[in-house]
């Protein structure tokens, strides 16, 4: 069982709670893949292996692409059971994949406890996923999305969405927002968005007569940012960036010693391919693209994204992403957010956790916060590496 004392609140999604409120978000191409995940499930969280270009993680010229893409997404979703026996697994997958349908159903057919689905709205995903015991988790970046996701699935598939996660415009990766939406995202804090979100689900979760978990993401770095968001309302919260420098993310030394080496100067917006923008750490690949060079590291080798037209775009990103994850930084793109100049150590995924959850505590108990019970007649998860949150690391 959960320990009844914590100040920080278990995180449930239907019948399955992570006794740590934290889902370490979805980073591809193969930076976040079993050994990430696994270790994040066994520390108590929700660990999610990311789905884009997962071909290139066993051959990195994208021979046999779309084959691979889901033979590699069943192989990661077992080996992260294997190794986190017990422990919750989810998959990110965008809805820009020209293949997402049939990754969504392979993921199913997995066993994952829950896709997250963004870049797009994932207005049909329920279609793709009819197993109930999968949770299906939209990634939004308004109460506006969340409401038209949850209005457009209540009528077309008598469903509703299983929680949301809202990210703010601080996050790593591909944003939901407009470049003049970032060159002003002050206007756009992740707490107004929480709120909004919050405020948009509310009707869903009375009529369906069951909560709807809003998660809030992009920015969130520390415990007090995860008090912050708890007091406001949020059900728990998404962290990817501050999950790079950890022994057991999937990505080579030196795309973790890029984080470790950025400076405020370094973090800056980028065009993707998707057709939306992004935000990364400046490198040689980033300023040959400045330039105005087509930096193509290699042909095309599938039409991986429905909004990219390989013939136009000076790039491929997944074959970028890709050569960055393995540690040729000068041929690739490296995605961050905005905090990841405050990130200074390399450390293991459970001291990790610990920290977070010790911080977060605090705050909580600064905050004058009361301790919440255990959840009762749900899914918990132990995890292998201790039962305590306050004497032990967190599992």
């Amino acid at each position: 069982m959960a320990n009844r004392e914590s100040l920080l609140p278990p995180l449930q999604i239907g019948d399955r709670v992570a006794r740590v409120p934290i889902i370490q978000g979805g980073m591809g191409v193969g930076v976040s893949l079993s050994g990430l995940a696994s270790a994040v499930a066994r520390a108590g969280g929700i660990g999610v292996i990311a789905g884009a270009g997962l071909g290139l993680v066993v051959s990195p010229k994208g021979e046999r692409f779309a084959e691979n893409n889901l033979i590699v997404l069943r192989d990661e979703v077992q080996k992260a059971r294997e190794m986190a026996p017990g422990g919750l697994i989810g998959v990110n997958l965008m809805v820009a994949l020209t293949d997402y349908a049939e990754m969504c159903r392979t993921a199913s057919e997995a066993g994952v406890d829950f896709i997250f689905s963004g870049a797009g709205l994932p207005l049909a995903l329920p279609h793709f996923v009819e197993n109930p015991s999968v949770k299906l988790v939209p990634i939004v970046s308004s109460g506006r999305a969340a409401g038209l996701i949850s209005s457009a699935w209540k009528k077309k598939y008598s469903r509703i969405p299983d929680a949301f996660v809202v990210e703010g415009p601080k996050a790593g990766g591909h944003l939901g927002f407009s470049r003049l939406q970032l060159q002003t995202m002050e206007l756009y804090p992740i707490e107004q968005l929480l709120t909004d979100t919050l405020e948009a689900v509310r009707p869903y979760e009375e009529a369906a007569g069951r909560p709807i978990p809003v998660v809030a993401g992009g920015g969130v770095f520390d415990g007090a940012d995860i008090a912050r968001m708890i007091r406001l309302g949020a059900s728990g919260v998404q962290m990817a960036t501050r999950f790079v420098c950890t022994d057991e993310c999937d990505a080579d030394p030196a795309f973790k010693q890029a984080f470790l080496s950025a400076k405020p100067e370094d973090v800056i917006f980028v065009n993707s391919p998707v057709g939306m923008p992004g935000r990364a750490i400046r490198n040689v690949f980033l300023n040959r693209l400045e330039q105005g060079e087509k930096v193509h590291t290699t042909a095309c080798p599938y039409h991986c994204l429905k909004t990219c037209d390989p013939e136009t775009k000076p790039y491929c990103i997944a074959i970028a992403l890709n050569q960055a994850r393995l540690g040729n930084l000068d041929q690739g793109l490296i995605f961050a957010g905005a905090n990841v100049t405050k990130v200074t150590s390399i450390v293991p995924v459970a001291e990790l956790m610990q920290e977070l959850v010790t911080e977060a505590e605090e705050a909580l108990r600064d905050q004058g916060a009361e301790g919440i019970q255990g959840t009762e007649g749900a899914q918990e998860t132990e995890g292998t590496e201790g039962k305590s949150f306050s004497t032990q690391a967190v599992g």
